[in-house]
């Protein structure tokens, strides 16, 4: 990767809220990992988090300040972090965020000389002004065509096309790797503390303890396979979570109602995503409102998964490119246990993985910091 910048150290300071889990703090690492793999300085700005630890281990500096807390008392920062960059002198600033770009973009102001500011839109956010400032890149980041649309649809007047680049965000296939069965050992483990699930296919749906990552419409789904005869068990990966308790007992109570006891786990986040995953005959991606990319389809299907899901948004994207077999019409119960009851009688083929791959990630955005700082006119 050091090539791209034809042997010039670089340094690049990103901002972001925190550290604490997702895509766009995940991203953040990555790169930060390629820039010191490349030879290059890499500086992360964030009010801090669990994943700090790693983000240091790998090379890069932190530096601790609450750039993304919604408060008046984040203006404070806007100094603290102009003395930051006139201290790092930066090539670029890199904001991974709404408000920590606004304060980037302030704190940019009286340092000399300036450094080029590149944003990446993570997600469909809100439009609006407040939003806008994420158009104000030299380089505009885009994570699927899905939001490269979003963006030019809602800010027409506020960004040109030459300026949006699209970077899909890419999974390691070391960790995911093709064909990837657990071990025997963790098989045990698995079912001796989820027997429930033994005995049947696994579907598995990921996500966090909100109804707009479709929890219900899995549930309905078990009830109509259960109507044709097909036996199958269901785990809602990662939904138990603190402070949704209400929202958990509506799912039980779901689950009562349909008579499926015995049939269906709600389990809290684990670590362990990639085993479950290997292990399910069907991993589910239901989302009710369209996500900006649809990391779980490229995870499951780089470890030869098939996948199910609705067909909006990244996830409908990423199916239509990878697998079409798994597409379903938004909301549309029917064809969702017909399409259901095909994949688990014959899913087609998964061919390897070869593309959204993690070193594609991180490659092109290091050629497209290279491009800015080289002063390249956008294509």
């Amino acid at each position: 990767m050091a090539t791209v910048f034809e042997h010039r150290t670089m340094t690049v300071v990103q901002l972001i809220p925190a550290l604490n889990s997702g895509g766009a703090e995940r991203s953040t690492l990555e790169i930060g990992r390629a820039l010191v793999q490349a030879g290059h300085r890499s500086i992360v700005v964030s009010a801090g988090g669990p994943m700090v630890a790693q983000l240091e281990a790998e090379g890069s500096r932190h530096i601790a300040l609450p750039i993304g807390k919604k408060s008046l008392s984040t203006l404070f920062t806007v100094g603290k972090l102009r003395k930051v960059l006139r201290e790092v002198q930066p090539d670029i600033v890199h904001a991974r965020s709404r408000l920590p770009a606004w304060i980037g973009w302030w704190a940019m102001r009286g340092v000399k000389p300036r450094p080029h500011f590149v944003t990446t839109v993570h997600g469909l956010n809100t439009p609006g002004r407040y939003s806008a400032i994420l158009m104000r890149g030299e380089r505009v980041i885009v994570v699927s065509q899905t939001l490269r649309d979003y963006v030019l649809r809602h800010y027409p007047d506020d960004v040109d096309t030459a300026r949006i680049e699209v970077i899909p965000r890419g999974i390691d296939t070391e960790a995911f790797p093709y064909g990837y069965r657990p071990d025997d050992a963790w098989q045990r483990a698995f079912f001796e503390q989820y027997p429930q699930l033994a005995g049947a296919p696994l579907l598995t749906l990921p996500g966090r303890g909100t109804r707009l990552k479709g929890h219900a419409d899995a549930i309905e789904l078990m009830a109509d396979l259960a109507q044709r005869d097909i036996d199958a068990r269901l785990l809602l990966l990662g939904a138990d979570e603190p402070g949704r308790e209400a929202y958990i007992e509506e799912l039980r109570a779901l689950v009562r109602q349909r008579g499926l006891e015995g049939k269906v786990v709600i389990s809290p986040q684990r670590s362990d995503v990639r085993d479950i995953y290997a292990m399910s005959a069907l991993v589910l991606q239901l989302s009710k409102r369209p996500e900006s990319f649809g990391r779980t389809v490229v995870e499951a299907l780089a470890l030869c998964r098939p996948v199910m899901g609705y067909a909006h948004g990244g996830v409908g994207e990423l199916l239509a490119e990878l697998y079409p077999a798994g597409r379903v019409p938004l909301g549309d119960r029917e064809k969702l246990v017909e399409r259901a009851a095909e994949l688990l009688r014959f899913a087609p083929p998964i061919p390897p993985p070869r593309s959204y791959r993690l070193a594609d990630m991180q490659s092109a955005t290091l050629a497209l910091y290279a491009e800015v700082v080289q002063g390249k006119p956008a294509a």
